[in-house]
């Protein structure tokens, strides 16, 4: 992950976790409805991947929370 871009992603960590609570979920029931390890929740929220969120990965999370895409590449 590129250093300048870092605090985008951590951002968009955050607002995953944000929504994520918003909706009542916790980290587990966010990962069984995508069908991913709690883990990789875990490592999206906490910045704590070593590679950026693939578009995929982001439009999965925004399905699953039913939230638009749009709402997490916010930034003001």
């Amino acid at each position: 992950m590129r250093d300048e871009f870092r605090a985008y992603y951590k951002m968009v960590g955050l607002k995953v976790a944000y929504y994520r609570k918003v909706k009542g979920l916790t980290q587990e029931q966010l990962a069984e409805i995508m069908g991913v390890g709690t883990s990789f929740i875990g490592q999206i929220e906490a910045v704590n991947i070593d590679k950026s969120i693939s578009l995929e990965t982001l439009f999965r999370i925004s399905k699953a929370l039913e939230i638009p895409p749009h709402k997490f590449l916010e930034f003001d």
